[in-house]
């Protein structure tokens, strides 16, 4: 039932299906298996920082594969980390692993050196902004393709109270204005909320639509990688569609479901026009994909501007001129409004109390990130030189894995709701 041209836009549903699921998405996912792209650095031991929460989730399939009896190698804790082994004891790593599931944070003995390089890459480079406790030693080196997204069990009050945080305190939303089916009020259809939605101006409004496209970006991979059987012998992995009814129906959600989706098409076009934005700095022959591999570095870099200039050739682009394209000073301060905001959202997934959850928050909200970053430094991208240091604008490897991991998992998402469709037309 999503069909047509969605709002704030000139693109339509059906120009974004047909360009991810046949050209871009079988590109994308080769270069996420790829070894500069499946390595993420991530700190899953910050308390929360906005209430007191030790409810770690305990269900198996929220850990993210428990420690390896045998001691994960010494790689990851090189000394470009600048910390003593001290500081990571390995043996008390690993019974608290154990007890709870953990990250399966492992790396092979051929990625040591390759991680050492990635290390003094970043370290070299003007970074533009610091991603967040890279450098802490509680953080360390994850398998993306070892972890995957998928359905944990992680649902209820938990889960609801880190999604109404993020809408009821970081959306610019006033708290007269209540939110369409959120739970014990009175609804009234939405009426209210879309009045004022669609009176806020249009950063406003996209900033809600981002989060939105987000969350619904998340309930497809929930609902489509979901533990369908689970026995001694094997787990069974696949699309639950009850789950996915339940969450974008239109009848079950009074009209939702298709709006959680068209804003899930949004998402998609504001990252896709970040890549095509980006190109400048990934094409200068300096840019190279470290992994100590030269010729998979080489073909990833080729696959990679492949994958830039497709999204560049992509013919309906979101036209981001609309933001603050208004009065200098005004403009200056919600673009700065809107980046703290943001990076609120992105201090909220230290709540999460299910790790595999955390992990992909912390990714996806990191990748989005990048992505308004790239959009609000047009000027400085336009400026690189094309030898020598990209003055004023720059991309950590954490920044560059994030943002191709994020759109990756927009674009599964895409990708997923044809899957569904398909399934629910032969149901018929």
């Amino acid at each position: 039932q999503v069909t047509g041209v969605l709002d704030d836009c000139t693109c339509d549903v059906e120009t974004i299906d047909a360009f991810n699921n046949y050209k871009l998405f079988p590109r994308l996912k080769e270069l996420l298996e790829s070894d500069y792209f499946r390595y993420y650095k991530v700190n899953l031991q910050k308390p929360c920082p906005f209430w007191d929460d030790n409810s770690h989730c305990g269900m198996r399939d929220c850990a993210v594969q428990p420690c390896p009896s045998d001691e994960v190698p010494d790689g990851i804790r090189s000394a470009s980390y600048k910390y003593s082994e001290e500081a990571n004891n390995l043996a008390e790593e690993c019974e608290e692993a154990k007890r709870l599931g953990a990250v399966d944070d492992s790396l092979s003995t051929e990625t040591r050196r390759a991680v050492l390089q990635w290390a003094q890459h970043d370290d070299s480079s003007d970074s533009f902004c610091e991603a967040d406790d890279i450098h802490s030693p509680d953080a360390e080196y994850v398998d993306l393709l070892l972890n995957p997204e998928r359905y944990t069990g992680y649902k209820g009050p938990d889960a609801w109270k880190i999604w109404n945080s993020i809408y009821e305190e970081n959306c610019f939303k006033p708290q007269n204005v209540k939110r369409p089916l959120a739970s014990d009020r009175g609804d009234d259809g939405g009426h209210t909320f879309y009045k004022w939605l669609k009176g806020v101006c249009v950063e406003k409004r996209a900033f809600y639509r981002l989060i939105s496209g987000l969350h619904a970006s998340i309930n497809i991979h929930l609902s489509a990688r979901y533990l369908l059987q689970d026995t001694w012998s094997e787990q069974k992995w696949g699309p639950n569609v009850t789950e996915f009814q339940q969450r974008f129906d239109e009848i079950l959600t009074r009209g939702e479901g298709p709006r959680r989706l068209k804003n899930l098409y949004f998402l998609y076009l504001i990252e896709l026009r970040a890549l095509s934005k980006v190109l400048p700095f990934f094409e200068r022959p300096g840019f190279q994909l470290y992994t100590g591999n030269k010729s998979q570095d080489a073909e990833m870099k080729h696959l990679l501007l492949e994958i830039l200039h497709l999204a560049k050739s992509f013919p309906l682009h979101f036209d981001e001129n609309s933001f603050f394209a208004g009065n200098k000073k005004e403009a200056a301060k919600l673009k700065e409004e809107f980046r703290l905001h943001f990076k609120n959202i992105s201090r909220i997934m230290d709540c999460v109390g299910c790790f595999k959850c955390r992990l992909w928050g912390k990714l996806q909200t990191q990748g989005l990130g990048t992505a308004l970053k790239i959009l609000f430094s047009e000027n400085l991208i336009e400026k690189i030189p094309e030898s020598g240091p990209s003055y004023g604008f720059q991309l950590t490897r954490q920044e560059i894995v994030a943002l191709f991991n994020a759109f990756g998992r927009v674009s599964t998402s895409v990708k997923e709701l044809e899957n569904f469709r398909n399934i629910l037309q032969n149901m018929r």
